[in-house]
């Protein structure tokens, strides 16, 4: 959820390079912005609803070198000016920005006001200027203070901090990411994070804070240390392989389509894996006495998938998971378990908690990911990215089919056909290339055209086109707010069918596969009670109304199934006014409970 960026240095735009940086940053919030900034020696916030990409940066050109900045996700209070933050302690002089939710707020509040603290807004975010304040009536180290301030706080926060009398910016983080970007040569700095393409146009050296950590910079060196215990930490600098006009729209009006194009190459990329680290973990899955899937949403479905890709790939038994539920399975894990986690950013919540239940009882952790040096890359014990590059479209799209390749590798490699699994994936990304023409995203335009005023709209598949018929039903409703619904086919008889109605559109998900004449007698009861029946298969059937033709994948056909349907989502969006980037309610990174 929200994002946070933070600078200082020898640079004097400091206002100005925290509010570009911040506009890189709107897809983790986009409810409300503020900033804080010492253009005179004292703090100046501004702060109000709405984007942050409707702000003119150049307004906070007045010369200073340290700034904060945040664009928020409403969790605790509604959306309004006082919420946004960031927030002040009573005499002003201390500005605070923060992601997570402090779970303990209400008392550590309460304690506050018998001390004479006033509060302005709703948010549990406010309570920690005022603790600061507090530790700093018995020390004049504002570190000290912040670190005082965090130790008391229960649940998840990334916390970044200045004071009027301190040219330090202090960084404190548990559970919510917080990166550092170190900027060296003649404009020497420090920025504070949220996610990596804040500052890439500025630098690709990156320290990740761990849980527990603080970092405290005046923008000629960076202190780590332990928060609990004080003691100093070593961190090692990583050199980002992103590059700035990966994180960039370029030519499109949106993210979103830009990275559904982007699958052209990135599915080649998943597959552009190391063959001796893909058969160790093959072989890992194979001695594991209980594997477990575990993702959530999005990556979720692509877990859901390779239940099928292990089944009918492989011949392996593994168990799918939500990730929000997994800590109820606990009872089954054992150390020779191995519990195989998905996610994009590497920093969802409910995934990190899967984690550490299964780490608890021993078990180990095989993450697929597409950032590098996340807290799940990190954490896991055998990790495989995804090479995606930055998603920054709030609806994943390029990352649901690289972990989708990566895990279908997997299961060719546990039945021993690695190379024949490449070979499939290889030409599959060829197909996509080719798929993915003027011609067809046109027709996939007008198809939109035609639907964006359904009130109801279903998906149904079968085998390993069922998760994507759940999956193509998030897709529909995050993006176009049209209500879309995933059925397995043999399900509809048992209920879904009621809900037919003459004209109703309904599509089919369908493959050359041992499954494909079940799915069509599926279709033709939808016809039956008058639905219209969009197809998405390698060929035309009679049942079909209108035909989407996807390439004959083999076991990748979940792939090239989901992509037509992506195109048609962002369609579907556009064509009823709404800003597929950035649907109401939501936020790219899941990174509180």
């Amino acid at each position: 959820m929200c994002g946070i960026f933070g600078y200082v240095g020898s640079r004097r735009d400091a206002g100005t390079l925290v509010v570009e940086g911040l506009k890189n940053l709107e897809y983790r919030g986009y409810d409300s912005w503020g900033m804080a900034y010492k253009p005179n020696g004292s703090i100046v916030v501004r702060k109000d609803i709405g984007k942050i990409s409707d702000v003119r940066s150049e307004d906070f050109g007045a010369p200073c070198s340290l700034a904060i900045a945040h664009t928020r996700w409403a969790t605790h209070g509604g959306v309004t000016q006082c919420n946004a933050h960031p927030h002040l302690s009573c005499d002003g002089k201390i500005a605070v920005v923060h992601n997570g939710i402090v779970e303990n707020y209400g008392p550590l509040r309460d304690a506050l006001k018998t001390k004479g603290h006033t509060f302005l807004s709703q948010t549990d975010t406010e309570i920690i200027p005022h603790l600061i304040e507090e530790e700093m009536k018995n020390t004049a180290d504002f570190a000290a203070a912040v670190r005082g301030a965090v130790r008391k706080l229960d649940g998840r926060f990334a916390v970044v901090a200045m004071h009027t009398d301190s040219q330090s910016l202090v960084a404190a983080r548990n559970g919510s990411p917080l990166i550092i970007g170190a900027i060296k040569g003649a404009t020497q700095g420090y920025c504070v994070a949220s996610d990596i393409p804040a500052f890439l146009e500025h630098t690709r050296t990156v320290q990740y804070l761990d849980d527990g950590e603080m970092a405290v910079s005046d923008g000629r060196g960076i202190l780590f240390s332990d928060i609990a215990t004080g003691a100093e930490r070593t961190k090692r600098e990583i050199e980002i392989t992103w590059s700035p006009e990966q994180a960039r729209k370029g030519d499109f009006e949106h993210y979103m389509l830009k990275e559904i194009m982007e699958q052209k190459e990135s599915v080649a990329r998943a597959v552009n894996q190391n063959e001796e680290q893909i058969l160790t973990l093959a072989k890992a899955i194979q001695e594991a006495r209980g594997t477990f899937l575990v993702g959530c949403g999005t990556a979720g479905k692509a877990c859901m998938a390779a239940d099928y890709f292990f089944s009918v790939v492989a011949g392996k038994h593994v168990n799918y998971t939500p990730a929000s539920e997994f800590k109820l399975y606990h009872r089954f894990l054992k150390p020779e378990s191995l519990v195989i986690v998905v996610s994009q950013s590497g920093e969802t919540a409910d995934v990190l908690e899967a984690m550490r239940v299964a780490k608890s009882k021993g078990s180990k952790v095989l993450a697929v990911v597409n950032v590098e040096g996340s807290t799940i890359h990190r954490d896991a014990d055998y990790t495989l990215l995804i090479n995606a590059g930055p998603e920054r479209a709030v609806a994943s799209t390029k990352a649901l089919t690289g972990q989708l390749a990566v895990l279908l590798l997997i299961a060719y490699a546990l039945a021993g056909k690695l190379r024949d699994g490449r070979t499939v994936l290889l030409e599959t990304a060829a197909e996509i290339n080719d798929m993915l023409n003027p011609r067809y995203v046109e027709r996939l335009k007008k198809l939109a055209e035609k639907l964006k005023d359904c009130r109801d709209l279903f998906i149904i598949g079968k085998g390993w086109n069922y998760p994507m018929a759940l999956e193509s039903a998030i897709k529909i409703q995050e993006v176009s707010y049209v209500h879309a619904e995933g059925f397995a086919g043999g399900e509809l008889k048992h209920g879904p069918i009621a809900l037919i109605e003459q004209g109703t559109p309904c599509i089919v998900l369908a493959g050359e596969d041992e499954v494909q004449q079940d799915i069509l007698n599926n279709a033709t009861e939808l016809k039956a009670r008058g639905a219209f029946i969009i197809g998405v298969a390698p060929r035309k059937h009679e049942v079909f109304d209108a035909w989407i033709k996807v390439p004959d994948a083999a076991a990748a056909q979940p792939i090239v199934n989901i992509i037509p349907i992506q195109v048609l989502s962002y369609f579907l969006a556009v064509s009823r006014g709404k800003n597929p980037d950035m649907p109401r309610n939501l936020a790219k990174s899941v990174t509180v409970k």
